[in-house]
């Protein structure tokens, strides 16, 4: 099965996005060869912090955090998660799942051999890397989640998911960009908008972006309802320190932040913030406080 690669010419003269992609390449049936892209900031030898997006963004949602952590001595790694970025996207949607994409990020995750991780996650990237932390808590050091979830059908979802996720299925056009713009209190530019947009030159480039809002699990039947349970059951003996920093502007997590500091030992007793004036894609919004209470978190300095 064929997949899509976005030509390096739509990802040239990125407004504040210096970066290069490295890729890994791996076997991801039924789609074959993939190739992955990943791009790194500060020294090699720095504790590492792994930074996933979710939908329908790309690793350019975090270029206000990287030069931050990696000036104050972190080993910065972001991927472009499978659909997104400079990694292959499939051309269709149908043959793509929620474990998957969990599959496909373990065994990037492996090949990396990172060790003594702490992981940012939001949106989607808390929806496959929290998986991945359960399925690999020893790599771990600790955990920041941030306007995400880990849905297993047990939590009705909010009326705000409903309403993104019936508009993800009908919208003509799915302008990436748009979507970042009126998910953000202070709103973006129009060359982040035309950046957030690059990875998708067409409408069947963005098979992925439109795929994965039906895949999150709303009831105890669905597809991912199950495994995820397993991976929560992991979670409730993960007593490493876990963070939460969810917005005060975000309608889709909202009360997401409580379930997670209820559930996980590692949550007791953490410097968990509501961060004000800040919508679903907080990164936008609060991403030099993000990465400056990250880095209160890890210890280093630099925080806030």
């Amino acid at each position: 099965m064929t997949v899509y690669r976005t030509p390096d010419v739509h990802f040239r003269q990125l407004e504040d996005w210096p970066y290069a992609p490295l890729f890994t390449q791996a076997m991801l049936m039924p789609f074959g060869q993939v190739r992955t892209a990943h791009y790194e900031d500060g020294p090699a030898e720095g504790p590492v912090v792994l930074l996933l997006h979710g939908e329908p963004t790309w690793a350019y949602l975090y270029r206000g955090m990287m030069p931050i952590l990696a000036t104050a001595g972190a080993r910065v790694i972001a991927p472009d998660l499978f659909g997104f970025g400079q990694s292959d996207k499939p051309l269709h949607g149908d043959h793509l799942s929620y474990e998957l994409l969990v599959g496909w990020l373990i065994e990037w995750f492996d090949a990396m051999d990172l060790a003594d991780v702490t992981l940012f996650c939001q949106d989607w990237g808390g929806l496959l890397g929290l998986r991945l932390v359960a399925a690999r808590p020893q790599r771990f050091a600790r955990v920041v989640a941030s306007n995400t979830l880990l849905p297993d059908g047990e939590i009705p979802p909010t009326e705000a998911f409903l309403r993104w996720r019936g508009y993800s299925q009908r919208v003509e056009i799915f302008d990436c960009g748009g979507i970042v713009h009126q998910a953000t209190v202070r709103g973006i530019s129009a060359g982040a908008r035309a950046a957030y947009n690059a990875p998708f030159p067409d409408e069947r480039s963005k098979a992925a972006a439109r795929r994965l809002p039906i895949l999150v699990p709303i009831a105890p039947s669905d597809a991912s309802a199950h495994p995820n349970r397993l991976a929560w059951d992991r979670l409730a003996r993960f007593d490493r320190p876990f963070l939460t920093l969810f917005g005060d502007s975000d309608p889709v997590t909202a009360p997401y932040a409580r379930v997670f500091q209820q559930r996980i030992p590692g949550a007791e007793g953490q410097p968990h913030a509501i961060i004000r004036q800040a919508g679903h894609f907080i990164q936008e919004d609060a991403g030099e406080e993000l990465a400056r209470r990250t880095l209160a978190f890890m210890g280093l300095d630099g925080g806030a």
